[in-house]
Parts: structure tokens; C-alpha cells; sequence
């Protein structure tokens, strides 16, 4: 088939970009057959045959047929052509155009493919900029910083040729023991929301369909397994699930990824409740639902909800997804089988193809003068995006306790000891390029460069190394010393040495088991891996001061070492600049700022919890059991702090139910260098017709201030953010009385506000108030 060529006669309306894009879209849908459509539902996974099980199921699912089959009728996505294997980017943008070329010359109307990539700490390929995790872009407190990042990945991406990016996850940690909590944006669901919602903003201003993902409820699966039954009621899913998804919403996302778990027995590849009524009907979503990878053939094979692939496809179709990926299955020849015997009906697969079509032809997919990729040589981690991601490293270190054996003295004796201390691999989660790929591709270098802490220290102090444990990834007995006793004891005889004792311990980030930290890496209790624990006790009985650094996935429970330790550092997987973020917080050239998105729990470590509870899910006299954490959410110090100089409630004291409250803080440092606070405040319902959480975030921001600066912040907060489900199941504001509390974190307030929300009690539907308005002015 050849591609039409431009002429001077008026265009097909299809391809008219004058013409609206709903009736563009009904024109070429009226023009294809059954099997044109069913090719623009699905995608294409070409794998190398080097590419590893980088998915479990993942080669059973290939397709058999050979590419030139598969594009025949037309193609809707192409997956990960720079995120599968290691490609130079010169490589691969010819590869790609090869590939979309052949795409559009198949099918006899010339349309190119989608493509996608992952894209959750920067774009997924060989040698581009890794950032921080998500959960340390929410211990940034920074929406504007996580903006510019989406921004850079977005125009990376727009230069690739790339349309899609799967990100961000808004999934809300609920079990710690959950091996992606690493890619969360913790445990809060309004700091998920506005942390989203820039990412979102960031990454779509360069043309890149963002991707909410998973829909629904996914982080709260049963025990901290990955893929195992939620049990959830509704109004847990409404009020802590669903808000970061409307907030991101709000932002303009363009598509959103279904959650592979069940509720109450139902998977969300298959419930039309949560994919249509609510989703598209409710809070009139008009994008796209991709399906997460495999999900719609796991209604056949995981879920048993469907006696074969035909049926699966139905099923889902009819609950709303619209795109099948990675890789045509279920949305193949089995769809067409149902189809053909009239099991599916047509009119769903018409509702997908139209929702697919709106988005090729909103990103150009169908106008005549489309182009794959762009010209002139691309740099995928330039200067600018290295310094954003060492920025971005920076506010998101997070300093948990110090009894000023931090910063670092200049012209110590430093013992650098741990399995974090000497790789890079310790800066970097599990949906980075070199822990996501790279471990198919033995002897495969990073692609860019990475430094490690004790690159950083051994710039500026006399160290001595020595690694004392590995990381302790089941499954990887090779990551262990020859003489795994004899490796503990020189690390013991160089903290006995030294004047004090850096002990850089914590993660591995991997798949499916390879890793201690992430996506299927989920932990049966919250005690640090493999032997560092022992590592840690035996450094604390040396007598010199230790200084723990966690370079992690997760929070662990130190309580066992907490008093003894002289000071905790803790970086969530920080990207390729978090050992030069960590060098300078520990030698305080930069002041630590980052907050705790993600509570740090004490003794009883297998018990899930987070700070967002009910009276009743806090300490009580009726369990044995404390969940009270060690550390809690949004704590973080820093070695120089803001002054809380007051605090007003402008408004006074009567809120109505549908208006704002107006509250200022004051805030003065008084010392020698630049400080960073982040103004918390958290609502507290005093009576509520149902049980509410004790307290929870429902604003935040951070105030910079230079030496000798003062600020003043205005919030106005409207009376939507205290709305909650009632017992009816619709959203409402109540009145009554609440408490606003304010100040440095969950468990350290500067003053608590007493309010009287008043009025009528009223619905507060998907049009709601989401964030408050936040002002912050710099005063004489």
C-alpha cells in the first residue's frame, strides 16, 4: 500500500484539518471494516531476542505472527521501542521510523502508529536522565520543581516521536510491606493529587499524553502482595483511592490505566462501575483507558472470569477499556472470532475505536503532513536536565534526626561502610532504564553517568570503604563477599578506626524478586534487608558514632536502633545525581529540606499503617499492638529552621459550608543561611456522621527563605476540602465543628485552629474545590 499523496483537491474529511475532530474521527470510522478497527485497538511489543523476562508471561504472550501480519489493517500502538532493549538513540529514531513507515504503507488509509513508553523517573531508555522516584518528588513538597521536571521528560519524549508516556502512578500507599511503594507519591492522597497534577501539567505541555495509573485501588491489595484482592469498602476507595485521580483529571490527563486487583470480585479490567460510570459518567473523563500490560488476557488466565481470550476482550470492551497492551491477544484474532459469532457486540468496539481515533487525531496522528520523529541529534541527558535532577535530589533528602555529629566535621576520619556506599544502582528505582532492563544485558554499562556516595565523600574527607554486607535480594546469593563474615568484620575494625561511621544501607530496586524494592519485590515484614541489621548492630558496639544513611524504597523500622544512631539521612531512591544531593547534606553545603511523604513505622513492623486513620486505627488501650510511627508523615528537619512567628485565622471562626476560611502563618529566619519550611495543615472533624481519619492533609507549601528573610503565607480554604462520602455514599460538606491544625508535620503543630463550619449540609460533587488558593509573599 502506498501512502496517499498530498494533492491540490479538498482532502477526505478524515484527513482535513479544518474540519472538527469529532466529525474527522466519524468519517474515518464510517470508511473501515471490522478488522481495520480491531487493529487500532491493540498494540505491538517487537522484543529482541536478548530481551529477557523483563515481565512474568511475557514471551508466552508474544505475538506468533510475523510483524508484517500484524500491521497489515492498520496498528494502534507501538510499545517501548526505546524502553526494551539497549538501543543508541541514533538507532533507534531510525528503527522507529523504519517501523512507522511500514505502519502507515500496511494499512490503506496511511495511519501511523501510537507510541508509547515508560516514563516514571524520566523517560525509559538507554542513557536518558534518571530522576528521583515519585515518592521522592511528594518528600520535595515542590509542585513547580516536579512540573519542570514533567516538562523536560515531556519534550524528550516529543523529540523521540513518542505520543504516550505511562505515568504517573497514583496509587496511595496503604501496606509498606507493597514492593512499589517506591513509585507511589506516599501515603497521603491530597500530597498524590498535587504532586500528580504537576507532573501531569509538566509532561502534557510538550504534547505527551500522560497516564494516570491504576485505576482503582491497587496499592491497598491484601497483605502487601502485588496483584492480590483488595478489600476495600466504597467510601475508602472514594475518599482516600480516587481523589489523586481527580485532581490529575483536573489537570487535562488524556489517558488513565486500569489497576490489575479486584474488589469484592470484580477486576477492574472488567467493572464498567469503575471504568465508565464512574471514571467517564461521573467525573466525565473523555480520554483513553489503556490496559495495563496483559490485564485483559489475565480476565482468561489469572481472574477465571472468562472461558477463553474472545470472551475476556468483550469483557473488557465492555467495561471500557479501550487499547489492548502491550501486545495484540485478547484484541486480535479472538475479538474478531466473538464478534463474528456475536458475542461482542460492534457498537464497543466502535465506543474504543472512536475514544482512539480522537486521540491520534488530536496528536496529529491523522493529518496529511505528519511526520515520526524530528530532526538534528538529541541529547537524552543534557546539562540542564542532569542539574533538575540533582535539584530535584536535593529538596526530596529528607534528614529524620541528627544530635550534631551532622554536617560532617571537615578533616574527619570517615568510615564509609554498607551495600549502598559504592553503587549507583543504589540511587535508582525500579522503573529506571538500568534496573529495568539492563539486568537482561549482562555487562551492559548504565549509559550515562552515576556517581556514588562514596565517590562524592572521597572528594572532600579521608574515607575508608568497605561494604561490611550486600544488599540481601533473595535470589542473588552472587551479590554476597567471598567471606561474607570476613567482609563484616573489616567494616566493624574501620568504624573502631574512624571518627565516625557512615553507614550507607537500605535498598535494591529489581522486578518480580530481583530486587528488594519494587514492582513484585514485596516485603514480608519492615526489618532491612538481609544482614544489615546485624551490620548495624555491630558498628553501634564500637562505640564510634554512626550515621545512618537509607537509600530506599520504602520506610523500615529503626526503632530498635533510632536512640543509639547519631543521625538518619533517608533518600528515596534520588536518581543520578542523589549521591551528589546525600555528599551535600552530609557535609552541609546544602541544608536538608525534604518531608516524610511515607510514615516511618516503629516496633511491630509487620503491621500495615499509615498516619491517615481512624481514632480507633491509632494507640488504644485495647490492643497490644502501637502503630504509633518512629518518624512520622511530614516530618523532616534541617540543620538551620524557619521561625514560626504566628499564626491568624483572618476569616474568624464561623466557616461556612460553602465558602472559605482564610488563615495566615508568619514565618522569619533568623539565621545565617537559606532555610526551607514546608507550612503543613491538616483537618481534624471533631463529630461526623461517619468515622473520619483523625487528622489529614488538606494543604501544603513550601516557603524559602535567605538569611534574615521574613514571609508571609495566605491560604483560603474552601469548605469542599473538608467534604468526605457520607453514609449515603454521596460526597457532602457537613457542619460542625473542626479543627485546623498547622505546623512542621503530622505530629508537630504550631497551633490548632477551632472552626465552626456552618450552614445548611450540601452535596460537593466532581466539580469541587480541590486545592486551596496558597500565597506567599516575602515582607520587610
Amino acid at each position: 500500500m502506498t501512502v496517499p499523496s498530498s494533492s491540490s483537491e479538498r482532502p477526505e474529511p478524515w484527513r482535513d484539518t479544518t474540519v472538527a475532530v469529532d466529525d474527522r474521527v466519524d468519517d474515518l470510522l464510517g470508511r473501515m471494516t471490522r478488522v481495520e478497527k480491531v487493529a487500532q485497538l491493540s498494540g505491538v511489543w517487537l522484543l529482541a531476542a536478548d530481551a529477557g523476562e523483563m515481565a512474568p508471561m511475557l514471551h508466552e504472550s508474544a505475538p506468533e505472527l510475523a510483524w508484517e501480519d500484524l500491521v497489515a489493517d492498520g496498528l494502534g500502538q507501538l510499545t517501548r521501542p526505546f524502553g526494551t532493549s539497549p538501543v543508541e538513540v541514533e538507532h533507534g529514531l531510525a528503527i522507529l521510523a523504519e517501523r512507522q513507515d511500514q505502519v502507515r504503507r500496511a494499512n490503506r488509509f496511511g495511519i501511523p502508529a501510537q507510541v508509547h513508553e515508560e516514563c516514571l523517573t524520566g523517560l525509559n531508555a538507554w542513557g536518558a536522565t534518571i530522576y528521583p522516584t515519585p515518592v521522592s518528588w511528594a518528600a520535595a513538597f515542590d509542585p513547580a520543581l516536579v512540573e519542570r521536571m514533567g516538562e523536560q521528560i515531556g519534550t524528550l519524549m516529543a523529540r523521540l516521536g513518542i505520543h504516550q508516556g505511562l505515568a504517573p502512578v497514583l496509587d496511595v500507599a496503604r501496606d509498606l510491606r507493597w514492593g512499589r511503594v517506591e513509585e507511589t507519591m506516599g501515603e497521603d492522597p491530597f500530597l498524590a493529587g498535587v504532586m500528580a497534577s504537576a507532573y501531569v501539567r509538566g509532561l502534557q505541555s510538550a504534547g505527551v499524553v500522560a497516564t494516570l495509573k491504576h485505576f482503582l485501588g491497587y496499592s491497598a491489595s491484601r497483605g502487601g502482595r502485588n496483584l492480590a484482592p483488595v478489600s476495600m469498602g466504597m467510601r475508602e476507595l472514594h475518599d482516600v483511592m480516587l481523589p489523586p485521580f481527580e485532581m490529575a483529571l483536573r489537570a487535562g490527563a488524556r489517558s488513565v490505566m486500569n489497576a490489575y486487583t479486584d474488589i469484592d470480585g470484580v477486576p477492574s479490567a472488567a467493572d464498567s462501575h469503575l471504568l465508565t460510570t464512574l471514571l467517564r459518567d461521573t467525573l466525565g473523563f473523555e480520554g483513553t483507558v489503556a490496559a495495563d500490560y496483559f490485564s485483559v488476557a489475565f480476565l482468561h488466565s489469572l481472574h477465571a472470569m472468562a472461558a477463553d481470550l474472545g470472551q475476556a476482550a468483550g469483557l473488557a470492551l465492555e467495561a471500557g477499556i479501550d487499547v489492548e497492551l502491550p501486545t495484540v491477544d485478547a484484541y486480535g484474532a479472538p475479538l474478531l472470532e466473538a464478534m463474528a459469532d456475536g458475542r461482542v457486540d460492534e457498537k464497543v468496539v466502535d465506543r474504543a475505536l472512536r475514544r482512539v481515533l480522537r486521540q491520534k487525531c488530536e496528536l496529529g496522528l491523522l493529518d496529511p503532513d505528519w511526520a515520526p520523529v524530528a530532526v538534528g541529534p538529541v541529547d537524552l541527558d543534557p546539562p540542564e536536565a542532569r542539574a533538575l535532577a540533582l535539584d530535584m535530589a536535593r529538596r526530596s533528602v529528607v534528614l529524620l534526626a541528627n544530635d550534631g555529629a551532622l554536617p560532617l566535621p571537615a578533616g574527619s576520619r570517615v568510615a564509609l561502610v554498607g551495600p549502598n556506599a559504592d553503587t549507583g544502582e543504589a540511587m535508582l528505582g525500579c522503573y529506571s532504564f538500568p534496573m529495568h532492563v539492563l539486568p537482561h544485558h549482562a555487562g551492559t554499562e548504565p549509559g550515562l553517568a552515576i556517581p556514588t556516595v562514596r565517590e562524592v565523600l572521597a572528594a572532600s574527607y579521608d574515607v575508608v570503604h568497605e561494604r561490611g554486607c550486600a544488599v540481601g535480594v533473595p535470589g542473588r546469593p552472587g551479590d554476597e563477599a567471598t567471606d561474607p563474615e570476613a567482609a563484616l568484620e573489616a567494616a566493624v575494625a574501620a568504624a573502631a578506626g574512624a571518627d565516625v561511621c557512615v553507614a550507607v544501607l537500605g535498598d535494591r530496586a529489581g522486578l518480580f524478586g530481583n530486587g528488594t524494592s519494587g514492582e513484585g519485590c514485596d516485603a514480608a515484614d519492615l526489618r532491612l534487608p538481609g544482614r544489615q541489621e546485624e551490620l548495624l548492630e555491630r558498628l553501634l558496639a564500637t562505640g564510634t558514632p554512626v550515621v545512618a544513611v537509607l537509600l530506599v524504597g520504602r520506610p523500615y523500622d529503626l526503632s530498635r536502633y533510632a536512640d543509639r544512631l547519631a543521625a538518619v539521612v533517608c533518600g528515596f531512591f534520588l536518581g543520578e545525581e542523589g549521591a551528589t544531593a546525600v555528599g551535600e547534606v552530609l557535609a552541609g553545603t546544602t541544608n536538608p529540606s525534604g518531608r516524610l511523604p511515607v510514615s516511618f513505622p516503629s516496633a511491630g513492623s509487620a503491621q500495615p499503617s499509615t498516619y491517615l486513620g481512624s481514632a480507633l486505627a491509632h494507640r488504644t488501650e485495647v490492643s497490644t499492638l502501637d502503630p504509633t510511627s518512629l518518624f512520622p508523615f511530614g516530618h523532616g528537619r534541617g540543620y538551620a529552621e524557619a521561625t514560626w512567628d504566628g499564626i491568624e485565622l483572618v476569616s474568624g471562626r464561623s466557616w461556612a459550608t460553602d465558602g472559605e476560611t482564610h488563615l495566615r502563618v508568619e514565618l522569619s529566619n533568623g539565621t545565617d543561611r537559606e532555610v526551607s519550611e514546608v507550612v503543613q495543615v491538616y483537618l481534624h472533624d471533631r463529630a461526623a456522621s461517619v468515622v473520619r481519619p483523625v487528622q489529614r492533609l488538606v494543604a501544603a507549601v513550601r516557603v524559602d527563605l535567605a538569611a534574615g528573610a521574613r514571609s508571609r503565607v495566605d491560604l483560603r480554604l474552601h469548605a469542599d476540602l473538608t467534604s468526605f462520602t457520607g453514609r449515603d455514599h454521596a460526597r457532602i460538606v457537613e457542619p460542625g465543628a473542626v479543627e485546623l491544625r498547622v505546623g512542621r508535620s503530622s505530629a508537630d503543630h504550631e497551633a490548632v485552629l477551632e472552626l465552626e463550619l456552618v450552614g445548611s449540609e450540601r452535596c460537593a460533587g466532581p466539580d469541587r474545590v480541590l486545592e486551596p488558593g496558597i500565597v506567599v509573599e516575602m515582607v520587610a
